[in-house]
């Protein structure tokens, strides 16, 4: 499984855009990748958003697995919602 990760994650080992080195611009093949890089990231992050919006998630204060179950449920909602 492959991580997309922002500039937070530097030398973590998972997947970060790339960045300038000096004054040098990065070339037009970096930058794509890091192009494409956003795009992926910003669906992930604007999923994330929608999800928030369910009140159970808002307001949840869970413990333990009670948390996982509960995003495992909105996602499937979400995904219901999007296919209705």
């Amino acid at each position: 499984m492959t991580v997309l990760t922002d500039g937070a994650y530097w030398g973590t080992g998972l997947v970060v855009p790339r960045r300038r080195r000096g004054k040098r611009p990065l070339l037009p093949v970096q930058e794509a990748d890091n192009a494409e890089h956003c795009k992926v990231r910003a669906r992930v992050e604007h999923t994330f958003a929608r999800m928030k919006n369910y009140k159970i998630l808002r307001d949840c204060r869970q413990r333990g697995d009670g948390l996982h179950h509960a995003v495992q449920a909105v996602a499937r909602m979400h995904n219901l919602a999007l296919t209705a």
